[in-house]
């Protein structure tokens, strides 16, 4: 499932390309007609994330709403005119002069009104990527849970954006007993977690793709720093992962190899829908 680095890079892609112009909407594969032809012409006037929810404000008040679920793909591509044949099964298409983007199985495609996405991002915790998150909410919903850390990193009403590649790497990082219930965590494990996001997220965004082994985080911090990574920034249309790093993980999808650091066999369980892995040595923290 795309997380919520995905999600931001999407918006910021979709603002690059569409915002402040009158946009072109259509539903090749006739799925979201109705939804299309209440957008269709309208200007966007700006494209959001929170956590793995897209919100795209058209004039009117009219909101695009998305979410990707497992398998949905939203690509923003450049054109050169003409006719643009449709590949695959889209269910929104967004055009303009210069630009076409393409939406392919999402859970969820709809147009609402402003108070329903008021009421969606209500539900939703706070999100590392946003400036107006609040660390303090989501330790107040985690410190009085009976509920694993794993567990809650996952459910957005506590955490907005994160899914299981960050939660397995992020709680191996910070070397968390991953079943350890969420009242037993401490406040400075939380934090310091909380950090790592804010630092880790903004990665993914600019990359397209999930970095969280040091040696990577590093090349990637500096790539930013020293602006070399606005071309790849660019050149990441959603379509695919980026591939500026090689795509290797401290525990992700390991199952069975040895652990990077200690050497102890990397296991897995299914936790909150998804699988869970861990390092029963380095993680015993909390």
């Amino acid at each position: 499932m795309p997380e919520g680095h995905t999600i931001h890079a999407l918006a910021g892609r979709l603002n690059g390309a569409f915002a402040a112009s009158a946009v072109a909407v259509s539903s090749p594969q006739g799925k979201f007609a109705d939804g299309a032809a209440l957008l269709d012409g309208l200007r966007l006037v700006d494209a959001s994330a929170w956590g793995k929810h897209l919100f795209a404000e058209f004039e009117g008040e009219r909101w695009l709403n998305v979410h990707l679920g497992l398998i949905g793909k939203f690509s923003v591509m450049a054109h050169p005119g003409g006719h643009i044949p449709v590949e695959g099964q889209v269910r929104l298409r967004l055009l303009n002069d210069s630009w076409v983007g393409d939406l392919r199985g999402p859970t969820v495609c709809a147009v609402v009104t402003p108070q329903k996405v008021d009421q969606i991002r209500a539900r939703l915790g706070p999100d590392p990527l946003r400036q107006d998150a609040d660390p303090d909410l989501a330790l107040y919903r985690i410190s009085r849970s009976a509920r694993s850390i794993a567990e809650l990193l996952m459910d957005q009403a506590v955490l907005a954006g994160v899914g299981n590649v960050y939660r397995c790497e992020v709680l191996f990082r910070h070397r968390v007993d991953p079943f350890r219930p969420g009242r037993q965590i401490l406040p400075a494990t939380w934090r310091a977690i909380w950090d790592d996001l804010v630092s880790l997220m903004p990665l993914g965004v600019a990359f397209g793709q999930i970095v969280t082994m040091d040696d990577q985080v590093a090349d990637a911090m500096a790539a930013v720093a020293d602006g070399s990574a606005a071309a790849t920034t660019a050149a990441v249309t959603g379509a695919r992962l980026g591939n500026r790093f090689e795509r290797r993980f401290y525990l992700y999808r390991r199952t069975g190899e040895p652990c990077r650091v200690c050497g102890r066999t990397v296991r897995t369980q299914l936790l909150a829908g998804r699988n869970l892995f861990w390092c029963g040595r380095c993680q015993r923290g909390r």
